[in-house]
């Protein structure tokens, strides 16, 4: 019985599991190379997107004109599990004394917790870079729906990228409604109660330029560029993570797809044509590398969520899995996952951890990013004023880890 068994088993035709063991999309994420810089920078700022929500909550509050916006404890702790603080708000916002503060109101009688007079300014000159950029933020959004296939973007889409847009809180009323020779709000006919953003300016032909072909002719201009001319005419700016071992098959492949021609993200397209061949699928998995790059370009910190990028995804025509594109890409983008989020970076517009192009935006983000890497240090005993901090060599507040830095 077990012989004619084995031999059944013998005369099975193997499958492509057997050929091939088959990746999840989890299995492809973990087994990314990491880069420490990009890890430690991101390590920062998953703290720093919990102050962020935290500041926006207190800052959305009414409250008289001579009084600072303040929340209540109790109602930031009853949230904690939605902004994921695992040991409560109350332990999270004493791990911050530099931007938050807690006190007990005279009124309500319960300890409320505010803004430092620090923070403060550091919101006002956010919001005063972004109002003194306006025309910067015009273009941005003239770029993003020119990338569209139809010219137009959903309004919700563009809500949950507006901060990384550098977009003022009330765009729709400051920029929207005050462009309307460029923009108008629409109605969806597909879903209701939807509102799309149209680009309805006629914008010439060769006006908007990707910034990959920017660099391409800073590259060609170069009295040292070792590079043939030919070569770079399709070519993306590549850098690895330290320690990844680049074979020689995969070297060949990567200077094949860099050769490889591809429409351009303003450049227009037919969509819900199928390529089934090989290079017209490369062509298109190009082109998608062409507008995230392209998106990413256009934001304040060269950085954004991928699951909000996705939401853009079908409006730009891209028929593939972004976050595969990321892992795809390793030396045009890097994909982090802490912070109970996936995040990608453009690796070009960084070095050592710092934007290597700042702008007046993230200049004031990068503040409050210090105060979070302050942490509670800083503070002499019985004040609440900094009394002078060291920087490391990374352009990060020096940290001395503890027990409860992690939330």
């Amino acid at each position: 019985m077990l012989t004619h068994l084995l031999q059944k088993l013998s005369h099975k035709p193997p499958t492509a599991v057997l050929l091939r063991r088959k990746t999840t999309s989890a299995e492809y994420v973990a087994s990314r190379n990491r880069d420490p810089t990009f890890e430690k920078l991101m390590d920062k700022y998953k703290n720093l997107f919990k102050v962020i929500a935290i500041q926006d909550l207190i800052l959305g509050t009414t409250t008289n004109a001579a009084a600072p916006p303040a929340v209540s404890l109790d109602f930031l702790n009853r949230l904690s599990q939605r902004l994921h603080l695992n040991r409560g708000a109350t332990h999270f916002l004493r791990k911050y004394p530099h931007i938050f503060n807690i006190f007990h109101h005279p009124i309500k009688l319960q300890p409320y917790c505010t803004l430092t007079e620090t923070a403060l300014k550091i919101t006002q000159q956010e919001a005063t870079a972004i109002n003194s950029t306006l025309p910067l933020v015009v273009t941005r959004l003239v770029r993003l729906l020119s990338m569209s296939v139809t010219k137009s973007l959903p309004l919700r889409a563009i809500f949950k990228v507006y901060r990384e847009l550098g977009l003022p809180d009330d765009f729709e009323e400051s920029v929207i409604l005050k462009k309307s020779d460029l923009f108008a709000l629409v109605d969806s006919g597909n879903e209701p109660n939807t509102h799309l953003l149209k680009l309805v300016g006629d914008i010439p032909k060769g006006e908007v330029v990707a910034a990959v072909d920017n660099w391409r002719v800073v590259e060609c201009c170069k009295e040292d560029c070792g590079v043939d001319r030919n070569e770079i005419l399709y070519s993306f700016k590549h850098s690895y993570p330290p320690g990844m071992k680049l074979k020689r098959s995969f070297k060949a492949k990567v200077k094949e797809w860099q050769q490889l021609k591809y429409v351009g993200p303003y450049e227009a397209v037919e969509i819900g044509k199928k390529r089934k061949n090989k290079i017209g699928m490369m062509e298109m998995e190009k082109r998608a590398v062409g507008i995230v790059h392209e998106f990413l370009s256009l934001t304040v910190e060269k950085m954004v969520e991928v699951e909000k990028i996705s939401h853009f995804r079908k409006w730009f025509g891209i028929d593939l899995n972004v976050r595969d594109l990321f892992l795809d890409h390793p030396g045009i983008f890097y994909l982090s996952t802490k912070g109970y989020r996936h995040t990608v970076f453009l690796r070009e517009a960084y070095e050592r951890g710092c934007l290597i192009e700042p702008n007046p935006v993230y200049e004031a983000r990068r503040k409050l990013l210090d105060l979070v890497i302050l942490g509670r240090r800083g503070l002499s005993r019985g004040h609440s004023e900094p009394t002078g901090v060291s920087q490391g060599e990374d352009g990060f507040t020096e940290e001395v880890k503890t027990d409860s830095d992690e939330d």
